[in-house]
């Protein structure tokens, strides 16, 4: 009986649905009745285990995102902490230890075949790893130039930039709610700009914004790629950024022992560590839902910054960042209730 009702369930699976199947149940002298009952629960069965399967991947995949975003958000605190080093500096240095600690993962992974993984990545690698470094160049020029709180903020804008990009080139849609909070999320960096503009120094929170739009291109560049294994984009980035920087130093490269030990720490473990949680996310998340767990990032960043260092925010950058965290609480809420 049981290699009867495995003999159905493999007929039904192969046959269902064809004109085929109705005769060659009869051929087969299989019961009609137990071939469509054992085959619906088969499917049923298998559909539920891997609804279950996915939804506990996503619950593991936010858990990372929340940890990775703990992690970067002391970038702007080692950044501030540096002795001397300019920040084409420390991202030639943080370039290069991303990239080299990130080919070591490879090649100890897939040993022999990791340039084959590398040239995987093809041209969505390359153009995801040149955003990338875009972001990360942009970023620390944005951070050295304007207040921590400042850059942060308005890179919080990340998550609704990347809900419109992935609309427009995934085809993922964008609730009313989500459209809104996007509306008031502006307003709050318009604001930030505000700040810079009274303070004559558009420049850091251009490059910010810079920032924010790079990177949510290189969020949406992961989600249409989630099928390919996207690290060796990391190892890109670094050395596009390296290279970037070091065409722009024309030999100035000296920076202090441990300025360099802060630059191998940033590229190494809080730039690697984030970014690699993020693609193995990608694979599980919406595009918008990925980058929404960065507002973790942006609201400790400041904070650790304000705590150490005692880099108290303009009224302005602290109004804007106000509604911006404001938009997103309300945001969550209204889409877990």
């Amino acid at each position: 009986m049981e290699i009867l009702k495995k003999a159905s369930i493999k007929i039904f699976l192969n046959y269902v649905e064809t004109p085929q199947f109705l005769a060659v149940s009869i051929l087969c002298k299989l019961d009609y009745h137990l071939i469509t009952c054992e085959g619906f629960k088969f499917l049923k069965a298998c559909t539920h285990n891997k609804e279950k399967s996915f939804t506990k991947q996503r619950r593991q995949a936010m858990l990372l995102m929340v940890l990775g975003s703990v992690l970067i958000s002391f970038t702007g605190l080692i950044i501030r902490d540096m002795d001397t080093a300019g920040a084409f500096q420390i991202n030639l240095y943080r370039g290069l230890s991303l990239s080299g600690t990130t080919f070591i993962i490879l090649f100890w992974y897939y040993r022999a075949s990791a340039i084959n993984k590398i040239l995987e990545v093809g041209r969505p690698g390359v153009a995801a790893g040149s955003l990338l470094a875009l972001a990360g160049i942009c970023l620390i020029q944005s951070i050295t130039t304007t207040t921590v709180a400042n850059t942060l903020f308005i890179c919080g804008s990340i998550p609704f930039i990347t809900a419109l990009l992935a609309w427009i080139f995934l085809n993922e849609k964008i609730s009313k709610p989500t459209l809104f909070t996007m509306a008031v999320a502006g307003s709050g960096v318009g604001l930030m700009m505000f700040s810079g503009l009274g303070l004559n120094s558009i420049y850091g929170p251009l490059m910010a914004l810079v920032t924010a739009i790079s990177f949510s291109g290189y969020a949406v560049l992961l989600r249409k790629n989630k099928n390919i294994e996207m690290l060796p984009c990391l190892l890109i980035s670094g050395l596009i950024m390296s290279a970037f920087c070091l065409l722009l130093l024309l030999g100035d490269i000296r920076i202090s022992w441990p300025d360099l030990v802060k630059c191998v720490l940033l590229g190494s473990f809080v730039t690697l560590i984030p970014n690699s949680l993020f693609i193995h996310a990608s694979k599980y998340l919406l595009a918008a839902e990925l980058t929404l767990f960065m507002l973790l990032e942006f609201a400790l960043g400041p904070l650790w910054v304000w705590f150490v260092i005692n880099e108290i925010p303009s009224h302005w950058t602290l109004v804007g960042g106000t509604v911006i965290i404001f938009a997103v609480i309300i945001f969550v809420f209204y889409e877990i209730k």
